[in-house]
């Protein structure tokens, strides 16, 4: 029991450390720069450092949540994951770059990831279990919109670190060489950024993944119309990106598009329209239905994590709903689009139809990482009852203050 209270008072010590520091974001330039040029010992001693620094502050967010909600089994959970994961980083914090060290780093990152892959489901189960046992005040209710934004932003930076390493260096899928120089479609790409990500292709699987669940639940689903600047699409459009996020952010549309033009169109579906527009800044992606439209006193909740148009999902039976979930779509996928400062916005005509934007930043070396940095005016986020200001927003200047330094060198 000694042993047990002397290594759990090391790990306090460490969270306390690691916090006291900022995150320091990287460009998809600078992901691209490195991987084309990896080197795993360099990658190794920057992860070592930025992976407890991140865990780090995210944790201490996570204690200031509502004590209601930390007493939630899921939440618990959550939780500990947290805390091992992060025991095991900052074991390889005093070790040399050797390298039967970096195999086993490589192999941690690997078991972290696998970790965590269902993060997001199991937080969302706990603020359920939130909402079913206990009453949910306004206040409460923003603090946990706030806390939530910038968890999962967290969570996609710190699997966007570990999966660039255990792809340019993970035994599962070769060595550097087939994650930069491999054959295939996945050929040209450096981990899991794709230098020439064709858009117009990611728009397409997109559509045909989510109107095979259109198909088995409706029988039907609305054609797509592929356009460039309005006119039919004949040619790739290349972009620096990670195709997995830009298709997240489609399939998610995609699937609130098919529901809402099959629910008011049941036969003759219209077709659902989606033009790609290059300009100076953003590669935008306009996705227009003809689904009826949103009531303006509905659209400002689909951002909600704790509101959904959907039934809930069962433990049970997960599958019932094939184009619906926890209502954490849309949410997490904005997240996706500003996590490289891009965007995600939804304009909707109630009786007609909505339009969706994704914003992509047209410039890799603008494309910049968005991080929740916790410092010590976080603590009144989590006391207030008005709504916080939306923090992930992305804006010219640093949203969140910096006061405290970045610990990790750039590798």
């Amino acid at each position: 029991m000694r042993l047990a209270g002397a290594i759990f008072s090391n790990v306090t010590k460490m969270l306390d450390f690691y916090s006291q520091f900022n995150p320091s974001p990287l460009s998809i330039k600078q992901f691209i720069d490195f991987g084309l040029n990896a080197c795993e010992r360099k990658s190794f001693l920057f992860l070592r450092k930025e992976l407890p620094v991140r865990l780090a502050n995210i944790m201490k967010e996570i204690a200031l949540l509502p004590e209601n909600l930390l007493r939630m089994p899921s939440v618990g959970l959550v939780n500990q994951w947290y805390e091992r994961s992060f025991e095991e980083i900052i074991e390889f914090e005093k070790k040399e770059p050797e390298p039967p060290v970096l195999s086993q780093f490589c192999e941690r990152l690997v078991l972290i990831r696998n970790r965590h892959a269902d993060v997001v489901q199991t937080m969302a189960q706990g603020v359920l279990e939130l909402k079913e046992s206990h009453e949910v005040e306004p206040g409460i209710e923003n603090s946990i919109q706030y806390f939530l934004d910038r968890f999962y932003m967290s969570r996609i930076s710190i699997r966007m670190l570990i999966n660039q390493h255990t792809l340019l260096f993970g035994e599962q899928l070769g060595a550097r060489q087939a994650s930069v120089n491999g054959m295939g479609n996945g050929g040209r790409h450096v981990g899991s950024i794709d230098p020439a990500c064709d858009v117009a292709a990611v728009v397409r699987d997109a559509y045909e993944n989510a109107r095979f669940l259109c198909d088995r639940y409706y029988l039907a689903s609305p054609e797509l119309e592929l356009l460039e600047d309005g006119m039919p699409i004949d040619r790739p459009m290349p972009i620096v990106y990670v195709p997995s996020h830009l298709y997240h952010m489609l399939f998610e549309l995609f699937k609130n598009a098919m529901r809402a033009v099959m629910e008011t169109h049941e036969n003759c579906p219209p077709p659902i329209q989606v033009n790609l527009v290059r300009g100076r800044e953003d590669v935008s992606v306009k996705m227009s239905d003809k689904g009826g439209g949103i009531p303006r006193s509905v659209s400002d909740l689909l951002f909600k994590y704790m509101y959904s148009t959907a039934p809930q999902p069962s433990k049970s039976d997960s599958h019932t709903v094939p184009l619906a979930g926890y209502g954490y779509g849309l949410p997490i996928s904005r997240l996706y689009a500003r996590y490289f400062h891009g965007d995600l916005v939804l304009m909707s005509c109630e009786g007609f139809g909505t339009d969706a934007v994704i914003y992509l930043k047209a410039l890799s070396n603008e494309a910049n990482e968005l991080l929740p940095i916790f410092n010590r005016t976080s603590s009144k986020f989590y006391r207030t009852t008005p709504a916080p200001a939306d923090w992930s927003a992305p804006v010219p200047t640093q949203t969140c203050r910096r006061d405290k330094p970045s610990l990790s060198h750039k590798a």
